[in-house]
């Protein structure tokens, strides 16, 4: 029982892609030669813009009260930093990421004023937190009232503090 083997056939290969997809020229000026006959159509890509803006998704973020540390303890540290920035004793940018941009402008700019000042008398203010009153209006908001002494002389500090990305910042200021 002889077997014949039938003779070996070579064959190309396959395709792996799809078939381009004509696009029209600028002389068609944009009529589409596909034919309905065409197998590939393109599906726009699914984006919600309407879910969230930018700012929603990217900026500062709101943080609880119960998520943040103790805002009695912190606002007697930031009033004691704050008063030493505005009498020129600490640099500013200290108090930067703890402040929003309008009470850094008016932190730095009495800060600069008073270490000309400083320079030519030469005299440094002392400064020590002596009480600290605080009140809760929302969850991510604390006012506090500080009650310092400052050199010779007794005064009050008033703070609105918000919960944004994970720390308080200092919102309002107020000194008397």
């Amino acid at each position: 029982m002889t077997t014949t083997a039938s003779p070996l056939q070579v064959l190309p290969a396959p395709r792996h892609t799809p078939p381009g997809v004509p696009l029209p020229t600028h002389a068609q000026g944009g009529r589409s030669t596909r034919t309905a006959a065409t197998p590939y159509v393109q599906d726009a890509l699914a984006v919600d813009f309407a879910a969230a803006s930018d700012e929603q998704v990217f900026g500062p973020q709101v943080t609880r009260a119960h998520e943040l540390p103790d805002p009695r303890l912190w606002a007697a540290h930031i009033a004691q930093g704050l008063v030493e920035v505005m009498h020129g004793v600490r640099p500013p940018s200290q108090v930067m990421r703890w402040t929003t941009p309008e009470v850094y402008a008016v932190v730095a700019r009495r800060g600069s004023r008073a270490a000309r000042r400083r320079t030519s008398s030469g005299a440094a203010h002392r400064t020590r937190v002596l009480r600290v009153h605080v009140c809760e209006p929302a969850d991510d908001v604390v006012e506090a009232a500080v009650v310092l002494v400052d050199g010779g002389r007794v005064r009050a500090l008033a703070l609105r503090l918000v919960g944004r990305d994970h720390r308080w910042v200092v919102e309002a200021l107020q000194i008397g």
